[in-house]
């Protein structure tokens, strides 16, 4: 999956179609229940295929329909990501024991449904809104308690991490957890992002099943410490804002870049063909399509965003009068570069701390303005003691009613109304009157 687009690298059978299979099979000569995902109807009504015409048929199971069926995607990390965690998910809901190179875990049998439920496919539940690199297969998208506490399983939403309930978010205050926390005797110390926890629960069960070998492999071990310290690790860090260097020494790698998805296409040293025809053609198509879609984001989103950024920062003083807040007419748009670039030109000089705009559900967002344009360091983050709560808990410690949520990073929090998105930032300019005026922000 290094890079390749999903149409040009797929077998006659894709990933999710040979993984259904040859666990259908598996579980058929068994004798227990399948986890075929090519048989059973979606909710939506679109079928998974025809298998059901077959001996084994998996009309009953329990198991099925866990995710969709993947489809070609246009944009080559992607390709590389989604399908490999719609993969990770693909395990979920089977009775798991974790491997003894993990942390105890017991056998977790997915809880029992009424009998006139049987038929329904299990559902993952996932928040809505933006989506991030370290979750797919969601059919559930919603941050609504209710609905969440019907899924089977949850993942980077919930404010939960409880592995034999099957709930697997890492937002929460009290997560810490990493490889190494969870796993003794594992060397990775970067927090875990959902993606981590599910490699961390499934991955020996996944790679076992597609290198078509038992879980006791040392074959499986090897690979599973190279996937992670090559792909998963990169994944947990972006997601939870983990500055790749420090002190001159890099904590994780980077192995995601355009020049290495380029590079993975020459022949291995090993392969009998050493041709280079083919991957140099799968390279050309990759590097087309990822710059036209880099134009076609910089025409049609970064560059209109310039006007609205040159907007907010006219009216900064209507927003609040210390000019430090500014407001977003439009939320989403990429506002960080042109806020460095018009920021030098302001008279009186004033360093720019928050930015407050609306999301996708009309709710509103208050994001701190980061010190540098590819940090994951903020100039001001919202208070410590309000990282990581949500809702109720949150109002408490705030004393501002309505909020939503702020995160364990501290570079983001949501409240329901404008004036309450406001009022986090102006608690948190009143806990740091002084700010020093922005320097070099375009170091990169």
């Amino acid at each position: 999956m290094g890079g390749r687009c999903w149409r040009e690298c797929a077998p006659p059978l894709s990933l999710m179609q040979y993984l259904s299979w040859s666990l259908h099979l598996d579980f058929w000569r068994s004798g227990e229940d399948c986890l075929c995902l090519c048989c059973v109807p979606l909710r939506c009504g679109r079928s998974r295929g025809k298998a059901d015409k077959r001996k084994w048929s998996c009309a009953s199971t329990s198991f099925s329909g866990l995710v969709p069926a993947p489809t070609p995607l246009s944009r080559a990390r992607s390709c590389m990501v989604r399908p490999f965690l719609r993969g990770l998910l693909l395990l979920l809901p089977l009775p798991v024991s974790v491997p003894h190179r993990l942390f105890s875990l017991e056998s977790v049998q997915p809880p029992k449904r009424a009998r006139s439920s049987l038929m329904a496919p299990p559902r993952i539940g996932t928040h809505n809104g933006t989506f991030h690199c370290d979750e797919d297969a969601e059919i559930v998208r919603t941050r609504d308690p209710e609905k969440l506490a019907s899924c089977d399983i949850v993942v980077d939403v919930g404010g939960e991490y409880d592995p034999q309930r099957h709930r697997y978010d890492h937002h929460q205050r009290s997560f810490t957890e990493t490889m190494s926390s969870l796993s003794p005797g594992k060397p990775w110390q970067t927090k875990l992002s959902s993606a981590g926890l599910i490699y961390l629960h499934f991955g020996h069960k996944l790679l076992a099943q597609l290198l078509g070998t038992s879980e006791e492999d040392s074959m499986v071990g090897t690979l599973y410490d190279k996937m992670y310290e090559n792909f998963v690790e990169e994944v947990d860090a972006v997601d939870n804002g983990i500055s790749q260097w420090e002190e001159g020494e890099p904590r994780y790698a980077v192995t995601t870049t355009l020049s290495a998805r380029v590079a993975r296409l020459n022949p291995t040293w090993n392969q009998p063909n050493q041709d280079t025809e083919a991957g140099f053609k799968h390279a050309m198509d990759l590097v087309r399509e990822e710059f036209l879609q880099r134009l076609h984001f910089y025409q049609y989103s970064w560059l209109p965003a310039r006007a609205l950024v040159e907007e907010a920062l006219a009216q900064r003083f209507q927003v609040d009068p210390s000019g430090k807040i500014i407001e977003l007419a439009k939320g989403g748009c990429p506002w960080k570069e042109h806020l460095y670039h018009l920021e030098s030109g302001l008279s009186p000089p004033v360093t720019i701390t928050f930015v407050i705009y609306t999301d996708q559900a009309g709710q509103w967002r208050v994001q701190c303005v980061p010190k540098e344009l590819h940090s994951f360091q903020s100039r001001l983050p919202l208070p410590e003691l309000w990282r990581g709560l949500r809702d109720e808990a949150l109002d408490q410690v705030s004393g501002i009613p309505g909020c939503i949520f702020v995160h364990a990073s501290g570079f983001i929090g949501g409240h329901h109304t404008r004036e309450g998105a406001l009022s986090m930032a102006r608690a948190t300019l009143a806990q740091h009157p002084a700010c020093k005026p922005p320097t070099s922000p375009l170091i990169q």
